[in-house]
C-alpha cells in the first residue's frame, strides 16, 4: 500500500512547533524538531514493503496548493497526520477537504490530543481511523495489515463501521523497542531538522525511550501517550549512533526521550560510548531531571561525550513544584545546577509561568532564581513558556474543575501559548507575557554574558552565539501583549 506521512500546511502566527514536541507554540524564528516516532513508523512500514512518502509541509515550506498537488499525483491509500490541541481544528478542516477532493483516501489522526479525546475527532470530522497511544509505528503497521489482509485491528484504534463509531478498546504499549529497525534518516529527510543551539553538523535526533520514567508531572501531555516507560538497550542505542556516524558522518546528537534513562542503563551506555570511541567523534545531549545524578556519574557522562542536559526547572516556588509533582526542591535545583556545571556539562533550563495559583510575587521568585543561576554561570541557556493545560493531563482536569479557564476549554486554537488562558490570583495576561520576555532577556544580562565569555572561546563559538541571539530575539516576539 502507499502511505503519506504528512504534516500538512497550517495557518498561524509563525512556524508551528508541532513535530516531536511536548508543548506547542508558534515561533517567529522556526525550529524543526525531528519527529522520531513518526520517522520510525515510516521506516518500519517501508521495511514491510509499503511505499512510504515523507511529507512535512512545515519543514519543507510546502503551501496548500502544493500539498493538494502531491495528493493528486501520488494517490495514496492512507494519509496520516500527527495532531495537537492548538491545531486539531485545522486538521479536522484539512481532513474534510481531503475527503471532499479525494474520497478514496483513508485518513488517520494520531497524537496526544486524540489520545485524550478520540471520539471528539471522530464526530467532528470525516477521519477514518484514530490511533491512540504513542506507538504510531507498530500500530500503523497493524492497521495496514488489517486493511490489506483483514487481520484484527490492534487495541487503541477508533474506526467507523456502517456509520457507527467503534473502538478496539484501550491501547497497550507492549512493543519491544529493540526489535524496531534503525530509522532511515534519508527517507525521512532528517537533514531538514535541528535546533539553533546545536554546535556541530551533521546533527541528528535519537530516542532511547518512550517517554519519561518519572511519569508524574501534571502538566505533561505525553503522559497520555506513554504512561509506561520503555527503553531500548544501551547496545541498541550505541549501534544506532555508530550507524549515524558511519552513514552520515554525524557530529552531534540529541536524544529526545522525555527523560534519559539513568542508573546502570546510563553507566553502561557511557562506558559503551568510551569503549567504541564515539565520545571522540560526537557531542551528545539529552533531556534530564534534577535530583537523579551524582558527581561521579556526571563526570562519566562528560567523559562519554555528553555536552548538554535539558532540564525542567518549571518554577522557583516549592509549593508549585510540589503541586505539579516535580519531586524536586528549589535547593536541589541550585545544588544540582552548580554540580552539573562544575563537571563541564551545559544546562538548558525550561521554565513555565502563569500557574493559576501563583501570585505576582510567586512568579517573580522564578525570575529571581533563573537570574541567580545564570549570573553564577551555571546555565548556558533557558526557555520560558506560558502554562497550558492540555486535554488528558491532570492539570487540564484541575483547570476545568476549578473554573480556571478564561476561555472555553474547547477553544483549542487559544491553546497555542500566544497568550495565557488560565486565571491567576493577581497577574494580568500582559504581565505574564512580559515575565516570559523578561526571563528570555536574562540572556542579555551583563553578568551572564561575562560568565559565558570566560567559560568558552568567543571567537570559536561566535556562530553559535550569533544563532543564540537570533533565537532569543525571536522568542521575545513570540509573546504578544494582551489587552
Amino acid at each position: 500500500m502507499k502511505i503519506i506521512i504528512s504534516y500538512p500546511p497550517l495557518q498561524g502566527k509563525g512556524s508551528p512547533m508541532l513535530t516531536q514536541n511536548r508543548q506547542f507554540q508558534w515561533y517567529h524564528e522556526p525550529s524543526y524538531i525531528y519527529p522520531v516516532v513518526m520517522a520510525s513508523a515510516a521506516t518500519l512500514l517501508q521495511k514491510h514493503d509499503h511505499a512510504v512518502i515523507w511529507n512535512d509541509c512545515i519543514a519543507q515550506h510546502i503551501k496548500w496548493n502544493g500539498f493538494l498537488t502531491i495528493l493528486k499525483k501520488e494517490k495514496p491509500d492512507l494519509l496520516v497526520f500527527e495532531t495537537k490541541t492548538p491545531v486539531v481544528r485545522q486538521h479536522w478542516y484539512i481532513i474534510n477537504q481531503v475527503k471532499k477532493h479525494f474520497p478514496k483516501i483513508k485518513t488517520v489522526l494520531l497524537g496526544d490530543h486524540v489520545t485524550a479525546l478520540p471520539k471528539e475527532s471522530m464526530k467532528t470530522c470525516h477521519v477514518d481511523f484514530i490511533i491512540t497511544g504513542g506507538d504510531y509505528d507498530t500500530m500503523l503497521l497493524a492497521l495496514l495489515n488489517h486493511l490489506q489482509h483483514h487481520t484484527p485491528l490492534p487495541k487503541g484504534v477508533w474506526y467507523r463501521k456502517k456509520g457507527e463509531i467503534l473502538s478496539t478498546g484501550p491501547y497497550a504499549l507492549t512493543k519491544n523497542l529493540n526489535t524496531l529497525p534503525i530509522i532511515d534518516r534519508t527517507r525521512t529527510k532528517a537533514h531538514l531538522y535541528g535546533e539553533k543551539w546545536k554546535k556541530r553538523t551533521p546533527f541528528f535526533y535519537t530516542m532511547a525511550g518512550r517517554d519519561c520514567w518519572w511519569k508524574k508531572c501534571t502538566f505533561c501531555s505525553w503522559t497520555t501517550l506513554f504512561p509506561t516507560f520503555r527503553t531500548q538497550t544501551p547496545k541498541r542505542l550505541l549501534d544506532e549512533i555508530g550507524y549515524l556516524i558511519d552513514t552520515y558522518d554525524a557530529k552531534e546528537l540529541f536524544d529526545d526521550t522525555g527523560t534519559f534513562p539513568i542508573g546502570n542503563w546510563l553507566k553502561t551506555f557511557c562506558q559503551g560510548m568510551i569503549d567504541r570511541g564515539y565520545n571522540e567523534k560526537i557531542l551528545f545531549s539529552a533531556n534530564m531531571r534534577f535530583g537523579c545524578l551524582d558527581k561521579k556519574t556526571l563526570l562519566l557522562m562528560k567523559q562519554a561525550g555528553f555536552r548538554k542536559l535539558k532540564i525542567g526547572l518549571e518554577s522557583g516556588n516549592q509549593y508549585t513544584l510540589d503541586r505539579i509533582h516535580k519531586g524536586i526542591t528549589v535547593e536541589q535545583i541550585k545544588k544540582d545546577c552548580k554540580m552539573i556545571s562544575e563537571t563541564g556539562l551545559d544546562i538548558h533550563l525550561t521554565i513555565m509561568v502563569g500557574y493559576p495559583w501563583e501570585t505576582k510575587k510567586d512568579a517573580h521568585r522564578t525570575y529571581i532564581l533563573a537570574k541567580e543561576l545564570m549570573e553564577k554561570g551555571y546555565i548556558e541557556m533557558l526557555q520560558s513558556t506560558i502554562v497550558i493545560p492540555y486535554p488528558g493531563t491532570p492539570l487540564y482536569k484541575e483547570a476545568v474543575k476549578n473554573k480556571w479557564f478564561t476561555i472555553s476549554p474547547t477553544d483549542y486554537d487559544s491553546f497555542d501559548m500566544s497568550k495565557p488562558i488560565l486565571k491567576t490570583p493577581d497577574m494580568t495576561p500582559s504581565e505574564i507575557e512580559q515575565l516570559c520576555r523578561d526571563i528570555y532577556a536574562l540572556h542579555f544580562n551583563i553578568k551572564f554574558i561575562l560568565q559565558r565569555i570566560t567559560q568558552s572561546n568567543p571567537i570559536t563559538n561566535f556562530p553559535y552565539f550569533l544563532r543564540g541571539i537570533q533565537a532569543i530575539i525571536g522568542h521575545l516576539k513570540d509573546f504578544q501583549k494582551s489587552v
